[in-house]
């Protein structure tokens, strides 16, 4: 007996497909990184290739993203050759009630934040698993020169985060950043001041960028399972 369709997987591709809809011809896009945003990026190729979406160009948050794009037909350009960016599509790890976002699961956060905080409209694609009162059960990733990991673990774990070097699947090591650092994945028990939080983690020698991303997020869509079928709501 075969199995059905991966509920799931239909939800992400909903969802992405949902945010791929929103973006309009003549537009600069922010292309995010994570399984849900790669599915906006196809449909988006898609209505570039229907001819439903002309001269739409996009800026690439990571080397997945832009692998991606390339195979999806979308043009690709950098921050060098633009002023703006009209919307941005990304996925995160974990959304709260102020649309305060967790992200960094694929250690791309640091571009994505760059990326996503410029567009005009950030649109973030999550699944209803991603919805939480607050920040917090997910590690916090924070992305950190290789030189200072042992003095960065030390203020995190004064701030009263439990650091953990992220280390490599199917690789022995590190997870390495596209920009050649690495990621401490922090685990605080609950984050009540996320925009305090990110402040003063950034503030640590030696620390590129985390994962907090505090009101930078202007749509969340949420994809649920509902009685067995994918349904879509805007947060």
């Amino acid at each position: 007996m075969t199995a059905g369709p991966d509920p799931v997987k239909i939800m992400k591709q909903e969802v992405g497909r949902a945010a791929a809809a929103r973006v309009q011809s003549g537009q600069i896009v922010g292309l995010g990184t994570g399984s849900t945003t790669a599915f906006a990026i196809q449909f988006l190729g898609d209505r570039l290739k229907s001819g439903e979406l002309k001269d739409v160009l996009g800026i690439p948050t990571s080397f997945q993203a832009s692998v991606l794009a390339k195979q999806h037909g979308i043009p690709l350009i950098t921050l060098d050759d633009t002023d703006h960016i009209d919307i941005a599509i990304d996925g995160a790890d974990e959304v709260d009630p102020d649309k305060n976002l967790i992200k960094g699961g694929g250690a791309a956060h640091t571009r994505e934040k760059i990326v996503d905080s410029l567009a005009d409209q950030f649109i973030v694609v999550v699944d209803s698993t991603k919805i939480v009162d607050a920040l917090g059960a997910f590690p916090l990733p924070v992305e950190v020169l290789p030189m200072a990991v042992a003095p960065v673990t030390r203020a995190l774990e004064k701030l009263g985060g439990k650091a953990e070097l992220r280390m490599g699947i199917r690789k022995d090591g590190p997870v390495i950043t596209d920009q050649g650092n690495m990621v401490l994945d922090v685990k605080f028990d609950r984050i009540d001041n996320p925009a305090e939080l990110e402040k003063t983690i950034n503030n640590i020698p030696g620390v590129l960028e985390n994962g907090l991303f505090v009101g930078v997020a202007n749509v969340i869509l949420v994809g649920e399972i509902q009685d067995g079928q994918p349904s879509i709501r805007e947060f």
